[in-house]
C-alpha cells in the first residue's frame, strides 16, 4: 500500500468540496466530530453517514453510502479496519473518486481492490492534519 505524496494530497483536497463521513458521531467529544467540524469550518460540505444518528454538524445523516443524496468527492472513514471490506463494496457503488481512512485504519486487500478499480485510496492518514500541512 502506498499513499499519494503530499502534493497529490494537496491537489485532492483543493479540488474536493463534499465529504461523506462514515461513522461521524453527533458527540462533540468524539474525534470524528472534531475532525469533520474542522473540515466543515474550512469550507467543505460534510454529509454524515451513520445509521445511529439523525444529524451531526447541523446536517441530516444518511444511514449508509447507498443513501447519499448526491455525489461526493471524498468518502472519509471513521470505522475500524475490519469494517473496510463491507464499506469498500458500498463505496464502489458511489462515484466518489477518493476513499480515505483515518489513522490506524488499514486493509491491504481493500486498498488493492479499490485501486484496481481506478479509485484513489488514502489510508492511515488524518484528513484534518493533511489539510493543515498541505494548505498553500
Amino acid at each position: 500500500m502506498e499513499n499519494p505524496d503530499r502534493n497529490e494530497i494537496r491537489s485532492i483536497l483543493q479540488q474536493s468540496k463534499k465529504i461523506a463521513v462514515v461513522g461521524l458521531s453527533d458527540n462533540p467529544a468524539r474525534t470524528s466530530y472534531s475532525v469533520s467540524k474542522a473540515m466543515q469550518d474550512a469550507g467543505y460540505e460534510i454529509i454524515p453517514v451513520n445509521p445511529m444518528i439523525k444529524e451531526a454538524l447541523g446536517v441530516q445523516a444518511v444511514p449508509s453510502l447507498k443513501d447519499l443524496p448526491e455525489s461526493v468527492d471524498i468518502v472519509n472513514v471513521f470505522r475500524r479496519s475490519e469494517f473496510l471490506k463491507e464499506l469498500a463494496d458500498d463505496y464502489l457503488e458511489t462515484d466518489a473518486p477518493v476513499f480515505w481512512t483515518q489513522l490506524d485504519v488499514i486493509d491491504e486487500e481493500v486498498y488493492q481492490k479499490l485501486t484496481d478499480k481506478g479509485r484513489k485510496v488514502i489510508m492511515d492518514r488524518c484528513i484534518k492534519v493533511e489539510h493543515s500541512i498541505t494548505r498553500p
